[in-house]
């Protein structure tokens, strides 16, 4: 009987600690909600924009608003899960980190020779379906691209390369 008795305490023990263990990781998570990103986008100045300085066809246009200047502009619409601790601090580095490699917002003060490059490196991404990330089309399926559209953003943006003068 007491190796019975010894069983029951050892399990109940064990539902404590696992009791213990779950309030503290709720306990932590509503801590980590107090660090909240910083969401708001910096003002647009049109002039340097990208679609008003290459006005593209409209469907390149649509293709671009859905599917790149969500993270490569200062037009981004946070989704609701951009306000949940750690997975904000997730969507905010990619999205600086996108601003940083490729920022549609400030196209207008790159040169010719870096945009050129950017619209280089543009079309080979979007041609080798590494943009849009997968980790953004799961959650906006409307930024999915098909090979029709991929195809006509690579054709578009190798079409504005502009010579370079030596």
């Amino acid at each position: 009987m007491s190796c019975n008795l010894g069983k029951l305490e050892l399990f109940l023990s064990a539902i404590q600690m696992k009791k213990k263990i779950v309030i503290g990781t709720v306990a932590l998570f509503l801590f980590l909600q107090i660090f909240q990103i910083d969401k708001i986008n910096l003002p647009i100045d049109s002039s340097k924009d990208f679609i008003e300085i290459t006005n593209p066809p409209d469907q390149i246009r649509d293709i671009l608003k859905t599917a790149c200047y969500d993270c490569h502009s200062h037009e981004t619409k946070y989704p609701w899960y951009s306000n949940i601790a750690p997975v904000s601090w997730w969507v905010k580095d990619h999205i600086n980190d996108a601003r940083e490699e490729l920022n549609f917002s400030e196209w207008g003060t790159y040169d010719l020779k870096k945009s050129n490059h950017k619209l280089d490196e543009m079309a080979e991404e979007v041609e080798e379906e590494g943009m849009p990330l997968t980790s953004y089309t799961l959650a906006h399926s409307e930024a999915r691209l098909t090979g029709g559209q991929r195809k006509a953003l690579v054709s578009w943006a190798k079409s504005q390369m502009k010579p370079e003068e030596k």
